[in-house]
């Protein structure tokens, strides 16, 4: 029932993005806004406290949240784990929101958030990485993790997982999956592409 309701919410969110945004560019852009593959659907604060926990999240970590939607995973990171967050999400909107939920949560200077294609996104400091999108973009972006992502950084997806690549913990919370791989050794067992 909970994936009928989240593809609903992505042929709804789909819809509405493409018509407010349509061949809009913010100031200083250079080329059209992107529609995005996956609409924002919030991931419930339950949740995200299960997923930056299931990561073991700490200071000094690094947590990316790709197609960040309002900040809400990388802003609970800075503020109850003392981590360092960035957002990247394709929707100029969703990130004005993003900014604007961090300054009010008083963490603006411990979070960033870029607007971007999270497919070109440079994710590399990343110590941890959550994700919310549909199983068709977490195998495209599969390969990116295991490229660019030092051996050894966590990451965490809300309700999909990643194919023929099997995590290393799996818990079910309030209706949710959540799912943690840790990235390989170079050159040890790599995860399949």
């Amino acid at each position: 029932m909970k994936r009928i309701v989240f593809l609903l919410s992505l042929v709804a969110g789909l819809s509405a993005f493409a018509q407010d945004t349509s061949a809009r560019q913010m100031p200083g852009q250079q080329e059209e806004v992107q529609a995005p593959e996956v609409p924002f659907v919030p991931t419930p604060q339950d949740d995200v406290d299960q997923m930056l926990e299931l990561a073991g999240v700490k200071p000094g970590d690094v947590v990316y949240d790709l197609g960040s939607g309002d900040g809400r995973i990388v802003i609970t990171a800075v503020q109850k784990y003392g981590a360092r967050g960035v957002g990247v999400d394709i929707n100029p909107v969703r990130i004005s929101e993003a900014n604007e939920n961090a300054r009010r949560a008083g963490v603006e200077d411990q979070v960033e958030f870029r607007q971007g294609d999270l497919f070109k996104a440079d994710i590399g400091d990343a110590s941890v990485v959550t994700l919310y999108l549909l199983p068709s973009v977490n195998e495209r972006l599969k390969p990116k993790l295991l490229a660019e992502l030092k051996p050894g950084t966590r990451i965490v997806s809300h309700d999909f997982d990643m194919g023929d690549w099997k995590p290393v913990k799996q818990i079910e919370t309030n209706g949710s999956t959540l799912y943690l791989w840790v990235v390989p050794e170079r050159g040890g067992h790599r995860a399949p592409r």
